[in-house]
């Protein structure tokens, strides 16, 4: 089976994604309450204690994502290009989804929104070109 050039870019840029989500998950699960992470998302040491559970939860769901993502991208390249891109675009797509989320309910996050959705986007976009074009 021959993958088409956008698919394997698409594959690249999901990569990426997952790799940014997988810093979010360290950020927001492992360590919330230090400086570097209060720094990132702009929190007080008091709210980053108040808010620990919760980024603690949030940050595993960006695990997920960058894991069904990563498993995606070895199933293609093994060869099980239905399964795996599947898997690539449920990933890519609930990141990129997420951003929005982010974006339409705080304008000011739109630049961290950015970070998270540009990858995500480029991805898909790309699976899907190459899948069906």
């Amino acid at each position: 089976m021959v993958i088409a050039g956008p698919v394997i870019a698409g594959l690249v840029f999901a990569g990426l994604a997952a790799l940014i989500h997988v810093y979010i998950f360290v950020l927001e699960s492992i360590i919330w309450t230090t400086p570097r992470a209060r720094a990132t998302f702009g929190t007080t040491p008091e709210q980053a204690r108040q808010t620990r559970e919760l980024a603690f939860n949030q940050g595993f769901y960006n695990l997920f994502l960058a894991i069904a993502t990563g498993v995606g991208i070895v199933l293609v390249a093994a060869g099980n290009l239905p399964v795996g891109a599947t898997l690539v675009l449920v990933g890519t797509g609930s990141m990129l989804a997420a951003s929005l989320v982010l974006v339409l309910s705080s304008p000011a996050k739109a630049r961290a929104a950015a970070v998270q959705g540009a990858a995500p986007l480029i991805a898909v976009v790309l699976m899907i070109a190459g899948l069906f074009l």
